[in-house]
């Protein structure tokens, strides 16, 4: 059976999403196709080779020093891309690599790109997040698109590569309210994956994965995107979503999308690797039984992956 794992946006928060990460390295569970919004691009890049429990709570840990050194949103991913973008040049495409999809916001109208590429861009990063309060996709639905950059684009999708993954993962990460600096993918205008895909998780699922898990820093419920107009659920067109979510505001650790200290970041890691480790206890004996019903069951097509292409037999 094929598995995906989708890590959602969340800034500092997304320390509970590199705990559930370690948690699953350390198990030896691999996935044939890992995703990151925003905060989450470079965990699941680390995840996607192998590496991420190597470095624990480095990357995470590196955002906060770059911002101890008095830059801003902007310049804080800047560094940590440029820092582990090396790596993940250097081993994300060599052979036999799981899939990674990295989702960003395509500005598509004029209007919108005079304002997201210029200093207009922190009052509307303001309002679109009062809208988003109010769940309300009006501004999002018009001016931009969901784009998916993929290192094994079949059908849709843009190819994700080393030469574009800087530009990508910046992008990706983008929220105009506190990112000044603006985000272009091959000259084009580019926001945040949030505004239109907070976790890809039922993006995966249609790209034809067997099982997706999803993991959220967020506690409560889990949404699609910014604006909350759409919860992911737990079965999208017949696939199985697990979802990995705190049971507590990580705002009581002082861990917020741009405000953390080192402690909090601590708590947060700790308690995904502890939902990492209860999401385990029941999901890895559960694979074999279905992996071996699925052997018994031959007269059912099932997807395989063949050259990183899916296909039924």
């Amino acid at each position: 059976m094929s598995l995906a794992i989708a890590c959602a946006s969340g800034g500092y928060r997304v320390a509970f999403v590199q705990g559930v990460l370690s948690a699953l390295e350390r198990a030896d569970v691999r996935a044939d196709a890992y995703a990151g919004t925003s905060g989450s691009v470079i965990p699941a890049a680390l995840a996607a080779i192998g590496r991420h429990d190597h470095h624990g709570l480095a990357y995470i840990e590196g955002l906060l020093e770059y911002k101890s050194l008095g830059k801003g949103m902007s310049g804080v991913f800047l560094e940590s891309i440029q820092y582990w973008g090396t790596l993940v040049r250097e081993q994300l495409w060599q052979p036999a690599r799981p899939r990674l999809v990295l989702p960003a916001s395509a500005v598509v109208t004029q209007e919108a790109a005079d304002q997201v590429q210029t200093h207009a861009s922190c009052h509307l990063g303001r309002r679109l997040l009062m809208e988003a309060a109010r769940h309300d996709k009006h501004w999002a639905n018009l001016h931009l698109r969901l784009e998916l950059f993929d290192t094994h684009p079949v059908n849709s999708g843009r190819r994700l590569t080393p030469d574009n993954f800087a530009e990508v993962a910046y992008a990706s990460s983008r929220m105009l309210h506190a990112w000044a600096v603006p985000a272009w993918i091959e000259d084009r205008p580019y926001v945040d994956a949030s505004y239109t895909c907070s976790c890809p998780a039922l993006e995966l699922a249609d790209m034809g994965y067997d099982e997706v898990v999803a993991i959220t820093p967020e506690c409560g419920p889990f949404y699609h995107d910014l604006f909350g107009t759409e919860e992911i659920p737990r079965v999208w067109k017949g696939t199985p979503v697990y979802i990995i979510q705190p049971e507590v505001d990580l705002t009581d650790f002082g861990v917020l999308c741009t405000q953390a200290d080192e402690d909090g970041l601590h708590e947060a890691y700790r308690l995904g690797e502890a939902k990492g480790l209860q999401f385990l206890s029941g999901f890895i004996s559960g694979w074999r039984q279905r992996e071996a019903l699925r052997e018994i069951d031959v007269d059912k097509p099932r997807g395989i992956m063949l050259g990183d292409v899916r296909t039924a037999v």
